[in-house]
């Protein structure tokens, strides 16, 4: 058994998922191939060592399609015995993908891996690939898979999140994010990227002029979507309901972005090859699921089953970064798991900062990284909600390295 270390990471800035991003210019190839650059100057790895790549990659359509992890590779011209191996389960599908690197690495597998994942949702938007899951109602309701907007929805008729709960989760999310942003936190692991216009530098899903009055001004997102049937669904499913709570808008919703991240993982014995140390071990990695209906609270699953099994209390945690799948979603995490506000997404989460869906999970995890750096902290854990009520979570250690 190999203990499976991080020795590096780096992502790119999250941009809007707009024609008007920054990254918009770049496939997810052309990206990728400077991500891979920057990993490798940055580490001292030479492309000769490296196994394979496991990305995480939602929308895997057109650009996007034909297992992106190793035509990305090859496009970047890396060794052509480096294997790509691409990932889907939704928004988890990022920590999904360093969690099979770090168990290919803990198994003797690989020596030499990179985990990461990518979307650029300005090329290649959300549900182009046309899934029947999402796109055929009987069909869907027969799975009990419905889109986001509407699970989050319902978790917060469930659980009585309120509109102003939800909204205060979007406007911490804003200004923390802002905060960092000034302070240069989220710049630890960037790499400016070029682009066929110029320089993608910063992170520009932010939006500072957010308050309070804002965002109680904003309309429900997915009230129009219940009307269709969907509310009368989920109350049939749902014994003790009597209405479907929309709270979710665009303000307190995850903003849609272009972004990639990618984490250097590999044994102990690959220090010999790097110029850097190793950052953290990836201690443990678990899936966990939930109602399928309330589609994003399997983060929260995923987070109490992965702190249960290595017998871990919230005070044994110094940071987590949970997805902000929705405000509702940290609003029951919160209550179900007990986190205090200092010790969760303190530089913003996914609302703020965007959440391009294959990427979010390394992205999140390389912020967790360089924040418990920053900090001089040794635990955290980071967890994504997928569809259908599952989701992944990781535990990082950085004094478990020897």
């Amino acid at each position: 058994m190999h203990k499976p270390l991080i020795y590096a990471a780096i992502r790119s800035p999250r941009t809007r998922a707009k024609t008007t991003g920054a990254l918009h210019s770049l496939s997810a190839q052309e990206l990728l191939a400077q991500l891979y650059r920057g990993l490798m100057s940055r580490s001292g790895l030479d492309s000769g060592e490296l196994e394979e790549v496991v990305l995480g990659c939602v929308t895997q359509q057109g650009e996007q399609a034909g297992n992106i992890a190793r035509s990305s590779v090859l496009f970047a011209g890396l060794p052509k015995t480096v294997a790509g191996l691409t990932v889907q389960r939704y928004c988890s599908s990022g920590i999904d993908a360093l969690a099979i690197a770090a168990l290919k690495v803990q198994a003797g597998i690989m020596r030499c891996t990179v985990a990461g994942g990518v979307e650029m949702m300005s090329r290649v938007p959300m549900l182009s690939d046309g899934a029947r899951i999402f796109t055929d109602t009987d069909f869907s309701r027969k799975c009990k898979t419905l889109l986001m907007g509407s699970g989050a929805d319902l978790i917060a008729s469930v659980h009585n999140v309120s509109r102003e709960e939800a909204d205060a989760v979007a406007l911490r999310s804003q200004n923390l994010a802002a905060k960092a942003q000034d302070a240069g936190y989220l710049k630890t692991s960037m790499l400016d990227v070029k682009t066929m216009t110029g320089i993608a530098d910063r992170d520009e899903c932010i939006r500072r002029e957010t308050d309070s009055q804002s965002l109680a001004a904003l309309p429900p997102a997915f009230a129009a979507l219940g009307s269709t049937g969907i509310d009368d669904f989920q109350l049939r499913s749902h014994a003790g309901l009597s209405a479907i709570s929309h709270i979710h808008t665009a303000g307190n919703s995850p903003a849609m972005a272009d972004a990639a991240g990618l984490l250097l993982i590999g044994t102990p014995g690959l220090a010999e090859s790097l110029s850097v140390d190793a950052r953290a071990r990836i201690v443990d990695s678990t899936t966990a699921t939930d109602d399928p209906l309330q589609v994003l609270t399997g983060c929260i699953a995923a987070t109490q089953k992965l702190m249960k099994k290595n017998q871990l209390e919230v005070s044994d945690i110094d940071l987590f970064e949970i997805h902000e799948a929705f405000a509702a979603t940290i609003v029951v995490a919160q209550r179900k798991l007990g986190i205090p506000d200092e010790k969760l997404n303190v530089n913003g989460g996914v609302i703020a900062l965007g959440h391009p869906m294959g990427a979010t999970g390394a992205l999140m995890t390389v912020s967790l990284l360089d924040e418990m750096e920053r900090r001089g902290l040794r635990r955290g854990i980071v967890a994504a909600a997928g569809a259908a009520g599952s989701g992944s979570a990781l535990l990082l250690d950085r004094e478990m390295l020897d």
